[in-house]
């Protein structure tokens, strides 16, 4: 049998190779991720001057050794203190004289992982404290938002009062971006224009003054 000669050949696998990837089918294109435009704010949080902040209690499990310095109240205080500081807000001393409720509460449920790794060594986490904040309408007492920041754990006492200053200063600027995004939305709403009421139509008479005849 006669061989083809070698550039009849090569001409012959590079046609076939063409044929072949037009047979194939044509692969989808790669859909583009579109961004989700942000959800709106409830127009009670928009709204709101009048802020009132309740103490929702402090979770320590052991009164004689406890997990952080300072009193039960430190995580209302600070929050209280923060939230005064960002000057968004008028505080108030009654939730009858609020927009808002701001519910404060810190939590320290065990630690599912009793241990993580840090480097070179393995860290006993018996506890995972978090502070939540709660926002209710203070007329209908509806949950509005919610924030959670967790408290980093520490072997050191001193470690973990600074990990807590950390989450409750997370949990203040927490409030100050939806106070931001909120004032965002109120700016883009647009107020309703008084429709101008067309002024009525005087019928006026055209008198026509023609010279009176002289008997």
């Amino acid at each position: 049998m006669a061989k083809l000669p070698k550039a009849l050949a090569s001409s012959f696998v590079l046609l076939i190779l063409v044929m072949q990837s037009a047979l194939l089918p044509a692969l989808p294109a790669k859909s583009q991720t579109v961004a989700t435009p942000p959800a709106p704010v409830p127009t009670q949080i928009v709204a709101a001057k009048k802020v009132f902040i309740a103490n929702a209690g402090g979770d320590q499990p052991f009164y004689d050794d406890p997990i952080f310095n300072g009193s039960p109240d430190r995580t209302y205080d600070q929050f209280y203190a923060g939230i005064k500081a960002l000057g968004r807000y008028e505080l108030v001393g009654s939730p009858a004289e609020a927009d808002l409720l701001f519910e404060i509460q810190l939590n320290v449920p065990p630690a599912n992982e009793k241990v993580v790794k840090d480097q070179t060594r393995l860290i006993p986490v018996p506890y995972d404290p978090y502070m939540r904040l709660v926002i209710r309408d203070p007329r209908t007492n509806a949950l509005l938002w919610v924030f959670t920041e967790h408290v980093q754990w520490a072997i050191l006492l001193g470690n973990r009062d600074k990990n807590f200053d950390q989450a409750s200063a997370r949990i203040v600027n927490d409030v100050q971006s939806l106070t931001l995004r909120s004032s965002t939305d109120a700016s883009n709403v647009k107020p309703q224009e008084d429709l101008a009421r067309p002024e009525p139509k005087i019928a006026t008479r055209r008198l026509s003054l023609r010279p009176s005849r002289i008997p």
